[in-house]
């Protein structure tokens, strides 16, 4: 066994309802001014409204920041950071996905009175000094594993994104509550729930710092979210299966800030820089194309995983044997759900693959946890397999 190191969220509480009790959390945390950084869809769709009256009843002031975009950008960041000095804040609540849950580990940190550092001084990985604000997270989608994972993804330019990483940004609580995901569209549940599938299955495979705690709740991850994807898309109001959902996509994102993802994951950020292919989509496009060019390397990993991705419905065989069943099942996820499944039916024009591949290869921080090598001519062959 390698030497390794493990970090995490200290504190996850998964009940349905359990959010109603938001401004008690806060207050035991001694917290007496609340920032609450979303997005715009949710304060629109009232998502908030059913928390706020118990913020009045502990006495605790409360602010609302909803203006966090899809894929944020650094101004986003800065007007929110501006948002809690204003208002003095004391603890910052994410609520919402990815994005705003990204934002607000930044102004928990940027936020801080202590804080001496730009948010430019922070890309890359353990640069963030000093102490961050308390810091709840509250996801509303089953897919990123944000609220377990001490990574932020910033928007820098106009295709171009770059990541704050460090253990400041784990949050003191994630709290994963179903009630707040009923409602999403089907779409949006079937790719975010595919998405937080690839976080386990490249966790599983991640070449450099796989160690048994990730690989335990990688496994775990992949069993929970692809017996209850099905269920959570086709019947969005069956409670327990998005529960189970939102623990899955957490124990992935547990696996993954500890096991970093690979090729996938480097080959869906263009898609999303350039054509604005929402994340989770663009990972379950070139998913399965990824897991069969990486079979060569991973056939035993595969095979290893294939029970909690196929259950009952896995057939006897060889370890190759249940490898292909595991990669022809990842092809079957996204037409199942309803989803596109090529490059041409969300966009993406054939001539501009070149460049998607060109920039495939600047995620050489997830490139070299990939379990096989990736050149240029392999990521343009694995975009031309998922045109």
């Amino acid at each position: 066994m390698q030497p390794f190191s493990f970090r995490t969220t200290p504190h996850l509480l998964s009940e349905p309802g359990a959010s109603r009790r938001l401004a008690d959390l806060c207050r035991e945390r001694g917290a007496r001014r609340i920032l609450i950084v979303t997005d715009p869809g949710i304060a629109r769709l009232g998502m908030l409204d059913d928390l706020l009256p118990g913020f009045t009843q502990a006495r605790l002031s409360v602010a609302i920041f909803s203006e966090v975009s899809a894929d944020p950008s650094q101004a986003c960041v800065l007007a929110a950071v501006d948002h809690a000095r204003h208002i003095g804040a004391d603890l910052i609540v994410g609520f919402g996905g990815g994005s705003s849950m990204d934002v607000a580990k930044l102004v928990a940190l940027l936020a801080h009175p202590q804080c001496r550092q730009h948010l430019d001084e922070l890309y890359g990985i353990d640069r963030a000094q000093g102490s961050r604000l308390p810091l709840i997270q509250v996801p509303t989608t089953a897919g990123t594993g944000s609220e377990v994972t001490p990574i932020a993804v910033i928007t820098t330019g106009e295709t171009t994104k770059m990541g704050v990483i460090s253990p400041l940004l784990l949050p003191d609580l994630a709290l994963l509550d179903a009630d707040r995901t009923l409602g999403l569209p089907a779409a949006i549940t079937a790719a975010t729930g595919i998405d937080a599938m690839v976080h386990a299955i490249e966790a599983y495979t991640s070449k450099l710092k796989r160690n048994p705690m990730s690989a335990l709740l990688a496994r775990e991850a992949l069993h929970l979210l692809a017996a209850n994807l099905d269920q959570a898309v086709h019947n969005g109001g069956n409670l327990q299966a998005r529960q189970a959902m939102l623990l899955g996509a957490c124990l992935a994102g547990q696996a993954f800030a500890n096991a970093p993802v690979a090729a996938v994951h480097a080959l869906a950020y263009p898609l999303g820089g350039h054509f604005h292919v929402p994340h989770g989509l663009a990972n379950a496009l070139v998913l399965p194309h990824v897991a069969a060019f990486n079979r060569p390397q991973a056939f035993a990993d595969y095979a290893s995983l294939a029970p909690a991705l196929l259950g009952a419905r896995l057939q006897p065989g060889d370890v190759h044997g249940q490898c292909q069943q595991f990669i022809d099942e990842l092809a079957e996820l996204a037409p199942r759900c309803g989803l596109p499944s090529r490059l041409r039916d969300v966009g993406v024009p054939q001539h501009r693959l070149p460049q998607l591949a060109a920039d495939a290869m600047q995620q050489q921080r997830l490139l070299v946890n990939n379990p096989r090598e990736v050149t240029e001519a392999d990521a343009l062959a694995l975009y031309q397999a998922a045109y």
